[in-house]
């Protein structure tokens, strides 16, 4: 009889499918089957496109399963059927009912993109850059029920770099995140593992991102702004509304404009080779690379030099349609 793990491995993502190919890899499991998120469709032709976990699976020959929900019995005795040692789940994106939890003889354990209990939701790594914070990293955890409370396995951590956007810091991620978990999964086979609890005063949410964010409110100070920008990069992608066409800002930084003479929120200051620089609620953004429609991303200075008079110093953004800005996090 084999020593190797029984794995089960659940993901949907680019983030999860570079865990899988780590899993593949080691040769201290055996990857039994793939659960995933069913085909959905992409690109101009809204053609049904397979997860990248999909494709990794598909082209190691693994079973693989795509059921709506694993909330249905008959999906559960499938499952169970397996009879997997332990269940690796990463960014899978379904939510895993008791019985699927209790299945595999160790349980099921996350892959999750931050500190916890920091950050617990679906979006750990966007929240932390646009809540400022200094680090993050990635929490190996034993699944409960509950939301990301499981007691934790193991925790890798890293730098948050004052220019990190979403893309960059999943890089990392996707580097810290696998040795960690063949760590774990090695200490959970030997009976190893000591899982610890978390502080559940600690918590914050990490919401869902929604697109009606990724529309900048002008009324809100220059740091918070930008670190939106880069949380928001490259999805679903920060834009603002100018003459009633939206323009993507792929890039900012925040710079002390300040006092009654600079203008109201959203008034464009000056616009030259620096940057388009426009005041906030607070201080003043300048934008170094944004996307007009139907174009690709340029330098300030490259649109400047065909859209100069969209952009003259004392011409005003358009404002959000809605009340107020939304609260922090």
């Amino acid at each position: 009889m084999s020593d190797r793990l029984r794995v089960l491995f659940a993901g949907t993502p680019e983030f999860a499918s570079a865990h899988l190919r780590a899993l593949l890899a080691w040769s201290g499991c055996e990857v039994i089957a793939v659960y995933t998120q069913p085909d959905r469709p992409a690109g101009r032709g809204k053609q049904l496109q397979p997860s990248p976990v999909k494709q990794v699976a598909l082209a190691h020959g693994l079973p693989v399963f795509q059921p709506p929900t694993l909330r249905n019995p008959d999906a559960q005795a499938e499952l169970a059927a397996l009879k997997a040692d332990v269940m690796v789940v990463v960014a899978y994106g379904l939510i895993l009912p008791q019985a699927v939890l209790d299945a595999p003889r160790l349980g099921c354990i996350n892959v999750h993109g931050s500190i916890l209990p920091r950050w617990r939701g679906a979006a750990p790594v966007q929240r932390a850059i646009e809540a400022g914070d200094p680090e993050t990293g990635v929490t190996i955890m034993q699944m409960d029920a509950g939301l990301d409370t499981g007691p934790m396995l193991h925790i890798a951590r890293c730098p948050i770099a004052t220019d990190e956007t979403t893309a960059s810091l999943f890089a990392k991620l996707e580097q810290l995140g696998p040795p960690t978990l063949i760590a774990t999964l090695t200490e959970l086979a030997a009976g190893r593992a000591k899982p610890e609890r978390q502080d559940d005063s600690q918590s914050n949410y990490a919401r869902k991102i929604d697109k009606s964010e990724a529309l900048i409110d002008w009324r809100q100070d220059a740091h918070t702004l930008e670190r939106r920008i880069r949380a928001f990069y490259p999805e679903p992608m920060a834009y603002a509304l100018l003459r009633g066409e939206r323009i993507k800002i792929h890039r900012a930084a925040p710079i002390p404009e300040q006092g009654p003479g600079q203008g109201d929120p959203g008034t464009i200051l000056r616009a030259d080779a620096g940057g388009i620089v426009v005041a906030c609620g607070d201080g003043a953004l300048s934008i170094h690379q944004l996307q007009m429609p139907g174009g690709k991303a340029l330098p300030a200075r490259d649109v400047l030099n065909g859209r100069a008079d969209w952009f003259a110093p004392g011409r005003c953004f358009d404002a959000p349609a809605q009340e107020d800005p939304a609260d922090g996090v």
